[in-house]
């Protein structure tokens, strides 16, 4: 009986050793899992029994000063998986399966290549956005596949409706709606809102359990922005640019608008232009094959260059359109007044340095200060800059708001080059006096020449005047702002009186508008180079309307127009176009002497005595009066000076009648 004992005991050891080993291994295992492991496998359990679906906010809508929609959120819908729940089924095989149905599936409705989509929808993530910005009927195909682990989950998209229609001021967004560039960026805390998210308890299908947990967080809107953009001013301004690019092939033209009383932008228009709904995508075949072609890098240049505002956030020289503030510096200081005289001799000597008139060759000879403002006779400004002195001509231009930012509400403004003081020299500063060794923003520009216009007082550009909710109703008004008090009121005045003159009797006549009194100044500055000067210009023309209440001031810039150059011939005829819708829009009244009407209403002009001009002044002055011109060859040379004309001075002819211009 003992043996049989002994090997019961044994059997009975053996037995109750390998029960305790496997509690042991088993307590080992639940410790791993409920220890070690716990919160990696209770946040896995979380995942699978709860939804937690993104409620996108809509961005704000963006406004014109009349509250036309220029930016909206349209509803779209996302396509979201949840990989843990397509790879359902009870062995390898099925859940295999699922992966390749639903790839598939997936594959043929979205238009999209299948290995990508395998790849999204088996990754290690509780839940992964497959596609987005999809319409109804695309998400409606989805919705009938009724695919375990996919879920559709409305959307919102950024939408300009009028596409290209002041793109590089609107700006654009990112994938994820977050501003990019322009207003969009400058206002995306205003605009973006706040996302809400529903999070409810769920079974392993996806369906709601009825006793289940359910929590919704409503999603918050972006305010919407009311700019001081007219949508119809903007349109003018759009169309005119187009115009003159077409007429000059230039690289580019751009133009602002403002209201010199508010600083209020009123239009900000560029060339060439990009769709913010595409704004990857160049709007030009030839430059799409271009973009194609680049590395990364060179994408990324391309496209900054593509979005970027040129007009806040580049410099130019600005020739002589910049003689208007040396004009109003000299007139506050008193080292001037509108009646001197001044004689021209043909060039001007500083430090042993030449400076040349335009009409080196054929000088201008006495002429007021007027005059010489309308005739754009350097050798005047060097001497009106050398009154003025280095340290008071530097002070006007922070006065001028040249040597600063503008403040507008922008992203990335650009600043003036100027000179150092220190060594500027008096050549440097005789240079700036006519508007050459100087560069300015064309918004510090206008600004600046704006505060002419409304009796010396410096606004402060700006682009949004409000912000308000989902229902229109105001949140935040943003107030005009008066930087500072540039010249007297005595002193705007004779400057508007001025720049009447030389669109009225100077070389900035084909800026005239019938009915109109308008104001300004051209100019044409040969482009910076390497130290020096290309052959290349920028041919602008500044002003305002009507001189005796200004109520817009515009600013055109014509960069490398073909042909000829000068701004009597490129820029200031766009400007005519653009003031003359604009201030129809505004119903704003010719005002005109007897003498004014008379001329208006005759069919026939005076032909004036154009022999001595050069060939920039006669386009303006024959513009002025709605006469053409044809030169007898040489018209892109400075130096042509007219010697004869056909019909002779004084003979009547009709008006858009031909004047020939003969070199002397």
């Amino acid at each position: 009986m003992t043996k049989p004992l002994n090997k019961s005991k044994k059997r009975i050891i053996i037995v109750f050793a390998c029960m305790y080993a496997a509690c042991m291994v088993l307590c080992f295992r639940v410790g791993w899992i409920q220890i070690v492991r716990g919160a990696e496998y209770s946040k896995m359990a979380t995942e699978q029994q709860t939804r937690d679906v993104p409620i996108a906010a809509k961005r704000g809508v963006i406004y014109d000063t009349n509250e036309k929609e220029l930016a909206v959120s349209a509803t779209c819908y996302s396509v979201w998986a949840r990989p843990a729940s397509i790879r359902s089924g009870k062995t390898e095989a099925e859940k295999d399966a699922n992966v390749e149905k639903t790839a598939k599936t997936l594959s043929e409705i979205l238009e999209k290549d299948e290995a990508e989509i395998k790849e999204l929808i088996t990754k290690e993530q509780a839940l992964v956005k497959v596609d987005k910005y999809l319409d109804k009927d695309t998400a409606d195909k989805i919705r009938k596949k009724e695919l375990t682990g996919i879920e559709i989950a409305e959307d919102v998209k950024r939408y300009y409706p009028l596409g290209a229609f002041l793109a590089h001021t609107l700006g654009s967004v990112t994938d994820d709606n977050t501003g990019l560039s322009g207003l969009e960026l400058q206002y995306n805390q205003y605009l973006s809102g706040v996302s809400g998210r529903w999070i409810k308890n769920t079974d392993i299908t996806g369906n709601g359990l009825a006793y289940g947990d359910e929590t919704y967080y409503q999603a918050e809107d972006g305010l919407g922005l009311v700019l001081t953009i007219d949508e119809t001013i903007q349109h003018y301004v759009e169309k005119s640019i187009k115009t003159v690019q077409k007429n000059t092939k230039a690289d580019r033209v751009m133009a602002i608008m403002m209201d010199p009383k508010t600083g209020d932008i009123l239009a900000l228009a560029q060339t060439p232009e990009f769709d913010p709904n595409d704004s990857k995508t160049p709007l030009s075949e030839s430059e799409q094959k271009k973009l194609e072609s680049m590395s990364d890098s060179e994408k990324m240049e391309y496209w900054n260059s593509m979005w970027r505002n040129s007009l806040i956030s580049d410099v130019y020289e600005p020739g002589s359109t910049f003689k208007l503030l040396t004009t109003s510096m000299a007139l506050e200081e008193g080292e001037t007044n509108i009646d001197e005289t001044f004689t021209c001799t043909g060039s001007i000597n500083v430090s042993g340095t030449t400076l040349k008139c335009w009409r080196y060759y054929n000088p201008h000879g006495t002429q007021t200060l007027e005059e010489a403002v309308g005739n754009s006779c350097n050798p005047v400004f060097v001497k009106l800059a050398q009154r003025i002195g280095i340290n008071k001509f530097y002070n006007y231009l922070e006065t001028f708001g040249i040597s600063e930012k503008t403040g507008i509400d922008f992203p990335g403004e650009g600043t003036s080059i100027l000179q150092n003081k220190s060594t500027a020299g008096p050549v440097g500063l005789a240079t700036m006096g006519y508007g050459q060794g100087v560069a300015v923003t064309p918004i510090q520009l206008i600004t600046a020449i704006s505060s002419l216009g409304n009796d010396g007082k410096l606004m402060q550009p700006r682009l949004v005047k409000a912000l308000v909710d989902e229902n229109g109703d105001t949140v935040k008004e943003f107030d005009t702002k008066v930087v500072r008090q540039t010249v007297s009121e005595k002193t705007a005045d004779e400057m508007c009186d001025i720049m009447e003159y030389v669109v009225d009797k100077g070389g900035a006549g084909t800026a005239k508008v019938e009915g109109y009194r308008v104001g300004g100044k051209t100019g044409t500055a040969n482009k910076a180079k390497n130290g020096g000067y290309s052959e290349q210009t920028y041919s602008s023309f500044i002003g305002m309307a009507p001189m005796d209440d200004p109520q817009v001031a515009v600013l055109v810039i014509v960069d490398n127009p073909k042909g000829v150059k000068f701004g009597s011939q490129t820029a200031a005829p766009g400007a005519k176009l653009i003031l003359e819708d604009t201030l129809r829009y505004l119903d704003l009244q010719p005002k005109l002497t007897k003498e004014q009407q008379k001329e208006l209403n005759a069919d026939q002009v005076t032909v004036p005595d154009l022999t001595g001009e050069g060939l920039e002044e006669a386009i303006g002055i024959l513009g002025g009066l709605s006469l053409n011109y044809e030169a007898s060859g040489g018209t892109q040379d400075e130096d042509f000076i007219i010697g004869d004309q056909y019909p002779k001075a004084g003979e009547k002819i009709d008006k858009e009648g031909t004047v020939y211009l003969y070199r002397k």
